[in-house]
């Protein structure tokens, strides 16, 4: 029997608040091999004297100045500059320490590109950017780099995509009101089963067969008041995303589809996407229902090439399903197919990570998104960490670069980016994509342009005011609950939409 080894612990504690989610952030990225916990003033006294004897790692606020000490190697800082002058000296001492750098360096909180993207529309030069995000971020040239091009490439994207232009009167001299756009998602939170890694709103659907069609009865509600209480905004894009929505059957998908169609006018539609996802969730006539419907992006993911892989992470779709799938996809017509990979997945090595890179290119998707696999708390992957290590998790520069060059092999550029805490080896998750095949969703949902209306369990609806401020709503994640709850649900978007 093999015996299981859990991460080694570090227990950072510190003296005082607000500082916590850019500490562990930070050390957590430094000691990937570790389970980092950090304990705050406002740590509970159970928790404290339970974590107490592994302090390893102590921070604290003296006068003017900040000491840390980590296995009584003690680091002085004056504290000048708050937050940032902290996370800074907080990155040089760990950097010191270890003797490493961060391909990020000390960046959290913040989405990459959306500093690039700002200092564009102000005007300033790519070297002006790039140095800024080394000399403030520590991040390395090739990722400032990245970020700056992704950026440039996302301005001209959404160059189409209405922001609130004014429209002239008819007499030509004033203008009126903003014609606002918008984009519509729509959450099916049901799967065939739950992946390892995975955090989303998501349930199996063998246990809500039962319950689906009253929940499609209760998205269609919340499309009805989306719908009238936008009646006079253009919609740009339309998202049906999940969990996976291919697990409805096909009168089920049809029914959606046709109702969504009905509510909504599809005339000013850019893209229109469906995460079909799974390919054990996928048929022929699911594929059809949705061509037929004018559905002219999906999502086919196989995450990894690597049959062991797929199955120690409970993703039962075998490699053989991905690429009858995906060849059923474009026999039916599609041509706009993306396809999602992991970095970082358990047991993988840098050779899993090329055979399965060398089989995509083969299939030769349109877009290709890779993402750095994140260890999410609310996932049984967080639980498998604990008692596996984080050792059997590996994502390096090279694999990265397998990734890379595999995109640039398919004649794909990146167009967006973005980053999520505790990520295997400090990277990003980067989305590829031909000339006219990118996600203009995904740019509009990291970059916060746009209102976005969500509707279904677990989704978050976002305002965004044209003074650049963005509020946020919802929805109630489990699927009883929201059925429950639908009319709580319209008038919260009701308070978020009309106030």
């Amino acid at each position: 029997m093999r015996r299981k080894r859990g991460a080694e612990m570090l227990v950072v504690d510190v003296n005082r608040e607000n500082f916590e989610y850019d500490v562990h952030a930070i050390v957590q990225a430094f000691y990937p091999e570790e389970q980092v916990k950090v304990l705050t003033p406002e740590t509970g006294e159970e928790k404290r004297s339970l974590l107490q004897e592994k302090i390893r790692f102590r921070i604290r606020e003296e006068g003017d100045s900040v000491l840390c000490t980590l296995d009584d190697r003690e680091y002085c800082w004056k504290a000048e500059g708050e937050k940032e002058g902290f996370k800074r000296f907080l990155y040089l001492t760990l950097s010191q320490m270890t003797g490493r750098t961060l391909p990020w360096g000390n960046l959290t909180g913040i989405r990459p590109t959306k500093i690039a993207y700002g200092m564009l529309d102000q005007g300033k030069s790519e070297e002006e950017i790039v140095d800024f995000y080394r000399q403030k971020y520590f991040v390395s040239k090739e990722k400032a780099r990245l970020s700056v091009d992704i950026a440039r490439r996302e301005r001209t994207l959404l160059a189409g995509i209405r922001h609130g232009e004014k429209t002239p009167t008819d007499s030509g001299s004033e203008c009126s009101d903003p014609v606002e756009g918008y984009s519509l998602y729509i959450g099916i939170p049901f799967c065939p089963t739950t992946c390892l890694y995975c955090s989303f709103t998501s349930f199996p659907v063998s246990g809500y067969r039962k319950k689906v069609d009253s929940y499609i009865d209760c998205l269609i509600r919340e499309m009805e008041y989306a719908a009238e209480a936008y009646r006079d905004k253009i919609l740009d894009c339309v998202y049906i995303g999940g969990g996976t929505p291919t697990t409805l059957e096909v009168e089920q998908l049809d029914r959606l589809l046709t109702n969504l169609k009905r509510l909504f006018d599809f005339s000013t539609v850019k893209e229109f996407t469906v995460e079909a996802g799974r390919a054990d969730s996928i048929t022929e006539e699911k594929l059809r229902t949705l061509y037929r419907h004018g559905v002219d992006r999906i999502s086919v993911n196989p995450q990894t090439m690597k049959q062991e892989t797929l199955d120690l992470i409970g993703r039962k779709a075998s490699v053989a399903q991905v690429e009858e799938a995906y060849a059923r996809a474009r026999r039916i017509g599609f041509d706009n197919i993306n396809m999602d990979l992991i970095l970082g997945l358990p047991g993988e090595s840098a050779e899993d990570v090329r055979r399965t890179v060398d089989r995509i290119v083969e299939l030769g998707p349109d877009s290709l998104t890779v993402h750095s696999l994140a260890v999410k708390r609310a996932s049984r992957l967080s639980q498998w960490v604990q008692e596996n290590g984080v050792s059997m998790l590996c994502n390096t520069d090279e694999t990265m670069e397998i990734a890379a060059r595999g995109a640039e092999r398919l004649g794909l550029v990146p167009y967006y980016l973005y980053r999520q805490k505790n990520m295997s080896g400090n990277f990003e998750n980067v989305g590829y994509a031909r000339e006219g095949k990118a996600g203009l969703y995904n740019i509009l949902i990291m970059e916060e342009k746009q209102t976005i209306i969500a509707v279904g369990a677990g989704s978050i609806s976002k305002r965004v005011h044209p003074d650049g401020l963005i509020e946020r709503c919802e929805n109630v994640k489990d699927v009883d609950s929201f059925i429950e709850r639908i009319d709580e649900m319209i008038e919260r978007k009701r308070k978020l939409l009309e106030d």
